[in-house]
């Protein structure tokens, strides 16, 4: 049987851990370079695999005269193993490659060889290109420049400084779990080499997703995860089933789950929260382990907040060296600012912030930044002089106001009439009002009873009576004329 076994095949493909269909494609490039080695052009070569081998043939062309005896064949030679020939035919002609040249399968056997070592390279670095984000264990092989290089079996793997946890001493066959973070293939060797991490946060969404079934079955969803490597990780976690708490299932039973992480991770603390989508829910959760009393949304579109704690909590909120704080702040996306109730209740909160405050404390008073038209340079001199709502400004006599630096007569009384129109000033001891005369300052009344009448100041429109001189409210001279009846 000329050729290459089948089960010669098979076991080189076995040796060389290769897919079959790829190891019997290598024996054909071998079969063809050995050809072409020994005839100088392999266009008419033809790889042939059978039930038993892989075989090797020669096409060549019946012709009359032979110019080319390895593209050619003359009628009477054709005939003698196809009678039934002629001029112009191809017939096949089979070839023992032990018939070739020692030289010729050396050739060809290298050039495989070389184009073997290009296939393996391209199968693992596609094998391990598809793995890129999942965990994988090797063990320490040594160490150069503070990067450690791990040894994986078929590849290296590399674990940068950078991507190691600041606590960690390796020694000589330590095993080492970390996640494959980027696959790469050198051009000049094309050597495959795969960048390892174990500082990623998604290093803690794989080992999560080994330790805690829930999560592998779609029951609690992974939100979002931070990490300061090596000192402290929160994960944001989403339930979707009612009755699956989902911090529970990922802390574990006495907390064996999450323990096997922090043991993991050389110690670093994982705090597991629930994810809300009020974003002062999932602010005050955000701050675990702190137990935050209460999240004011100080400015929705620029996403800041302020978070109230008790004295106790407020280190435990900001963590050292502002840690805890800082994590919240990238986990809820928001700018979290932590503050004790002393705190908070001592703050000179700005005007546009005052209404989230007040609604804290349950405060219904009416803001002056809710009325429409106030010139805001007029707000901050009545917030300097800490007249902030509706009510403080009607408590506060007309002359009190034109009084205050800065502020001039004209701009009382614009201020006076937009809060006229803007709002029902009802005086619950007044008698009903009678119509007033808005184009004179003078006064009709009629001459009896005259002492119970109201009356509409014209310049203000506030109730008067006719025993004043003075409009109480806007400060303008009164006058009564009284017409004697006929």
């Amino acid at each position: 049987m000329a050729g290459v076994s089948i089960e010669d095949v098979r076991k080189f493909a076995l040796e060389k851990e290769l897919d079959e269909d790829l190891a019997f494609k290598i024996v054909e490039q071998t079969l063809k370079a050995a050809y072409k080695t020994a005839f100088k052009t392999d266009v008419n070569a033809v790889v042939i695999t059978g039930d038993d081998a892989v075989s090797i043939y020669a096409r060549k062309k019946i012709v009359d005269d032979v110019v080319n005896p390895v593209l050619e064949v003359d009628i009477e030679e054709a005939t003698k193993l196809a009678p039934d020939c002629e001029l112009g035919d191809e017939l096949l002609f089979e070839l023992d490659p032990k018939d070739f040249k020692r030289g010729s399968i050396q050739a060809g056997v290298q050039r495989v060889h070389q184009s073997t070592r290009e296939i393996q390279k391209d199968s693992i670095y596609s094998e391990y290109k598809a793995k890129e984000g999942e965990i994988i264990i090797g063990y320490y092989q040594r160490k150069k420049n503070d990067n450690i290089y791990v040894d994986l079996g078929k590849v290296e793997g590399l674990l940068p400084r950078k991507f190691q946890l600041p606590q960690e001493i390796y020694h000589p066959n330590d095993r080492i779990k970390a996640l494959i973070k980027e696959v790469k293939k050198h051009r000049q060797s094309n050597v495959v080499q795969l960048i390892l991490s174990r500082t990623d946060p998604d290093f803690v969404r794989r080992l999560m997703e080994l330790e805690v079934p829930e999560i592998y079955d779609n029951i609690v969803e992974l939100y979002k995860i931070v990490r300061e490597p090596g000192y402290r990780t929160k994960v944001a976690v989403i339930s979707h089933r009612e009755d699956v708490d989902p911090v529970g299932a990922c802390v574990g039973p006495k907390g064996t789950r999450i323990q096997t992480i922090i043991t993991e991770l050389e110690g670093e603390k994982i705090d597991v929260l629930e994810y809300s989508s009020d974003p002062a829910v999932f602010i005050a959760n955000a701050l675990s382990p702190a137990e935050v009393l209460d999240v004011v949304i100080l400015d929705a579109e620029k996403r800041t907040a302020l978070a109230v704690v008790a004295e106790s909590q407020l280190s435990i909120a900001i963590g050292k060296q502002g840690l805890n704080v800082r994590l919240a702040n990238r986990l809820a996306d928001w700018s979290i600012d932590v503050k004790t109730e002393k705190q908070f209740q001592e703050m000179d909160i700005h005007a546009e912030t005052r209404k989230a405050a007040e609604e804290l404390f349950n405060d219904e008073a009416v803001l002056l930044t809710e009325v429409e038209g106030i010139d805001p340079d007029v707000l901050a001199l009545l917030h300097e002089n800490h007249i902030e709502t509706v009510e403080q400004f009607l408590d506060t006599s007309h002359q009190e106001l034109c009084a205050l630096p800065g502020m001039s007569e004209e701009k009382v009384k614009t201020l006076e009439a937009l809060i006229n129109e803007s709002f029902e000033i009802v005086d619950e001891n007044q008698e009903p009002e009678q119509e007033a005369q808005p184009e004179n300052q003078t006064m009709s009344a009629p001459a009896e009873d005259a002492e119970e009448e109201v009356y509409e100041c014209p310049e203000c429109g506030a109730p008067i009576t006719i025993d004043m001189t003075v409009c109480p409210n806007c400060g303008v001279g009164l006058s009564f004329e009284y017409e004697d009846e006929e």
